[in-house]
């Protein structure tokens, strides 16, 4: 029997939810109104919200000062594809670790965890030179390979987590009927977890979009994605917060859409399994 919520109680965890959401957006929000000040009214004390006068030199000025189309494009191939090299590598590990017994799954998903721990630029330098000496510096290729090795341990545990609770007795039943390894894993396991792979998928692409200590460290402008295309506001001379703004509203927008289309498919897949 379901448990009754006043409906004191839901209007009160409702509010929270809401203020809690808003504390949240607000910098984005204050980001993109920021976008549409001049530099004075960027930097004015105290600042206005709503009532300055609304301006579109800033996006103008950074149109013609950089290439944003081809750092968009940088973007969206590194981040998918390394979330999609990062799913092909991912899902026959992931099944092995919940369908073949095995005594040491949980250590082995918890030193990949443990790779996570380390700050990146502890492995800066070596990684640098095994680009330099391999040509992938500044390269599409180069990021997509860093990216997919940065993003595996969590892309594993994810769909390690949505496969344990499919019932292992499906597989058996396809084996019985002469289904190959292969025919299991893309006929049979892959159809039934596709709410948790399009979540790992869709979070992961979240991640490699937004990676930028390893995209400012190992690009430098033919394969530059945008938070690159962002950094690039920041000078010696100081900070121009209207013209960064426009900046950082122009990188973070065609993710801030993805999130909004796919927020349901995310949410579905976040807690697939969570309720039997």
């Amino acid at each position: 029997m379901a448990r009754r919520v006043s409906g004191r109680r839901q209007l009160v965890v409702t509010l929270i939810a809401w203020a809690i959401g808003l504390a949240i957006f607000f910098p984005i929000l204050w980001t993109i109104l920021t976008s549409f000040k001049t530099e004075a009214e960027a930097i004015a004390s105290p600042p206005s919200f709503l009532a300055f006068e609304w301006t579109l030199e800033n996006y103008a000025e950074v149109n013609s000062r950089s290439n944003y189309p081809l750092h968009f494009m940088n973007s969206v191939i590194i981040s998918l594809g390394s979330t999609l090299l990062g799913l092909l590598i991912a899902i026959p590990a992931a099944w092995s670790m919940a369908f073949v017994p095995a005594k040491r799954t949980k250590d082995i998903l918890m030193w990949m965890l443990s790779t996570k721990m380390l700050p990146p630029v502890g492995v800066l330098i070596p990684i640098y030179l095994m680009f330099r000496d391999f040509g992938l510096l500044d390269t599409r290729i180069g990021l997509v390979v860093v990216l997919t090795l940065i993003n595996l341990p969590i892309i594993v545990w994810m769909l390690f987590t949505y496969f344990k609770e499919i019932p292992g007795e499906i597989l058996e039943a396809a084996r019985m009927d002469g289904a190959s390894l292969w025919d299991e894993v893309v006929y049979v396991l892959t159809p039934m977890a596709v709410p948790g792979i399009a979540s790992t998928l869709l979070l992961n692409v979240i991640l490699a979009w937004n990676e930028a200590f390893w995209t400012l460290n190992l690009t430098a402008a033919k394969a530059a994605p945008l938070t690159a295309f962002i950094a690039s506001y920041s000078s010696p001379e100081g900070l121009f917060y209207a013209k960064l703004s426009a900046a950082s509203t122009l990188a973070i927008a065609p993710i801030l859409i993805l999130g909004w289309f796919s927020q349901k498919q995310l949410v579905r897949g976040l807690t697939f399994g969570a309720v039997k």
